[in-house]
C-alpha cells in the first residue's frame, strides 16, 4: 500500500486507489505491511515516512503501521522490530518462504517470543511443503504463532493447490486471519469479500477478519475460535467455468 516502497503501489495515486478499493471491499482498518527483506530493505524510517504521506492524502480508511518481515530480518535489534509491529504493537507479520521449509522455523519464532514479540505467519498455504504436509504448521501454532491466509487463496484466485491447502488449514484449526495481500490493481485485487462468501460461515469469517485482527492490533490474545459448520460447508463448491 505504501507508495514507492516495495513491489506494491508505485506512487501516491496508486496507493490511494488501493485504499479506495479496500474500503469498497469493507475494510475499515488496514496495515500497509511493506516487505522488509534483502530485495526491499525497508527501514522503519522509510515505512513511517511513507505511511505519514499516505495518511496526509486522506485515504477513506484507517491506516496503521506494520511491516512484512523476512525470516532473516528477525535478527534485527528489538527496538527496530518494535517499530515494525502491526499497529505499533507486539505482533510481527513474518513472511513464509514460497519454496522450502526452514527446519528451525519453530525455534526462530520461539526466540522471537522470548524477546517479547509474537508472530503472524503470512500465506503459508502458498508454500509447496505446507501444501503437501499441512501438519508442518502444528508445532508453530501450538507455540503461539497465528497463521494468516491470503484471500485469493481461499476463493481460488491463486489456484487449486493454494485453495485446497487453505481449506485444509481452516479445517484443522491452523488458520486465524484473512488478508488481502493486495499489491496493485494489476497484481491482486483486495477480494476479502469474495473470500468471506466462499467460506460459507459468517461466524468463522467474522472471527478471521474482525475479531482476531483487532486482538492483534491491541496486542492481546485472540478470542477462541467459534464453533463452525460441518467441514463440507466451510467452502462453497467452485463455480463451473463457462
Amino acid at each position: 500500500m505504501l507508495p514507492g516502497v516495495d513491489d506494491g503501489a508505485k506512487d501516491l495515486a496508486e496507493a490511494l486507489a488501493l485504499c479506495e478499493a479496500a474500503a469498497a471491499d469493507g475494510i475499515r482498518i488496514l496495515a500497509a505491511t511493506p516487505h522488509v527483506r534483502d530485495d526491499y530493505p525497508t527501514t522503519p524510517e522509510l515505512m513511517e515516512d511513507a505511511l505519514a504521506e499516505l495518511r496526509a492524502a486522506g485515504p477513506p480508511l484507517e491506516l496503521v503501521s506494520g511491516g512484512e518481515l523476512d525470516l532473516a530480518e528477525l535478527e534485527r535489534p528489538a527496538e527496530e522490530l518494535a517499530r515494525f509491529g502491526l499497529g505499533g504493537g507486539t505482533w510481527l507479520l513474518v513472511e513464509t518462504p514460497y519454496l522450502g521449509w526452514p527446519l528451525d522455523l519453530a525455534e526462530r519464532l520461539f526466540r522471537l517470543r522470548l524477546n517479547g514479540f509474537r508472530a503472524v505467519l503470512a500465506h503459508p498455504e502458498r508454500n509447496r511443503d505446507v501444501q503437501e504436509r499441512p501438519e508442518l504448521l502444528e508445532p508453530i501454532v501450538a507455540g503461539g504463532t497465528l497463521v494468516q491466509l491470503t484471500a485469493a487463496s481461499v476463493d481460488g484466485r491463486l489456484g487449486g493447490r493454494a485453495r485446497r491447502c487453505a481449506r485444509d488449514l481452516l479445517e484443522r484449526g491452523l488458520a486465524h486471519m484473512l488478508a488481502s495481500d493486495a499489491h496493485a490493481a494489476d497484481v491482486r485485487a483486495v477480494g476479502l469479500r469474495t473470500a468471506v462468501v466462499d467460506l460459507g460461515d459468517q461466524r468463522l469469517a467474522h472471527w478471521l477478519t474482525v475479531e482476531v485482527p483487532l486482538a492483534v492490533l491491541d496486542s492481546v490474545e485472540p478470542p477462541p475460535r467459534p464453533e463452525s459448520r460441518p467441514r463440507r460447508r466451510f467452502f462453497r463448491q467452485p463455480r463451473e467455468s463457462g
